[in-house]
């Protein structure tokens, strides 16, 4: 019997309804939700993530503005324009496209976002203080994950979760985000070893290495939920880090690749944006 697959399309359009509603009321009580990207280069991937973002935000009822810059534009033009959108009042969060050009620190510039428009959850003030407990702005793919989990009825406490992979973006924050949740989290990674002996493991298994099909059937624990966050092209195709064919006929559920986190990380950024504007409006 196939493992059961988790609509990740479906569940990211609920949020999206929900989003549009409260930036109605947001709207009516006199505040303007309002995002903008900052786009340096002209990365095909980066096009296309950008204009999924604006797109979705504008629908949504946000206000949102792509900024797209040269490739050569200077580090130091880059992080000005940051601080002069900390300053605007009217912008709400702020979002930096990565990856930046190569003659660019990355670190350096997302340092320069205010913690408070920090909607991507990049900055290490908000690192810290998913860390500690308090509240703040969580990268949007875990906290997309943690969301479609609620909605399926999966429940974390007193499960064994293990994530592959521990890149700041995903991995450390799911991490965090499961433990919170009253897990008990196993973080794997390229150094681990006997990396199917610990995924075998796993109630929950997250895949988040950027690895084509790495998981496979034989590395799943019969009837674990099997959440796929890559997104890899091999010969033109779309797949995952997860084997699809063979994990779906040992695990409960699973998520597709495409159709599966990948609209829920764009729906929990109108999410974050719409935070920001209603902590501007208190």
């Amino acid at each position: 019997m196939a493992a059961e697959r988790i609509d990740g399309k479906l569940i990211a359009q609920k949020v999206r309804e929900e989003a549009a509603g409260e930036a109605a009321a947001l709207r009516e009580a006199g505040i303007i939700p309002s995002l903008v990207v900052i786009w340096v280069g002209d990365n095909p991937a980066s096009k296309t993530y950008v204009g999924n973002k604006e797109k979705a935000a504008k629908a949504a009822g946000i206000e949102a503005r792509v900024m797209h810059l040269p490739e050569e534009t200077t580090q130091q033009d880059v992080v000005n324009l940051v601080r002069s959108l900390n300053e605007d009042k009217a912008v709400h969060g702020i979002l930096v496209q990565l990856p930046l050009p190569a003659h660019m620190n990355e670190a350096e510039v997302l340092a320069e976002v205010s913690p408070e428009k920090d909607v991507d959850g990049f900055t290490s003030a908000s690192s810290g203080r998913l860390m500690i407990g308090e509240d703040g702005f969580v990268p949007c793919t875990p906290l997309g994950i943690m969301k479609m989990l609620e909605v399926i009825g999966e429940k974390v406490e007193g499960k064994h979760a293990v994530v592959v992979g521990r890149s700041r973006i995903v991995g450390k924050p799911m991490a965090l985000l499961l433990l919170a949740q009253n897990a008990t989290v196993t973080v794997c990674h390229s150094r681990t070893s006997d990396l199917a002996s610990i995924t075998r493991q796993a109630d929950i298994l997250v895949a988040a290495v950027g690895k084509p099909r790495m998981i496979t059937g034989d590395m799943v624990k019969p009837g674990a939920t099997v959440i796929d966050v890559g997104i890899n092209r091999v010969e033109g195709k779309l797949c995952g880090d997860v084997d699809e064919a063979s994990v779906s006929a040992v695990a409960g559920k699973l998520t597709p690749v495409p159709g599966g986190v990948g609209p829920m990380t764009i729906a929990m950024l109108l999410c974050n944006t719409l935070k920001a504007a209603k902590r501007c409006g208190n």
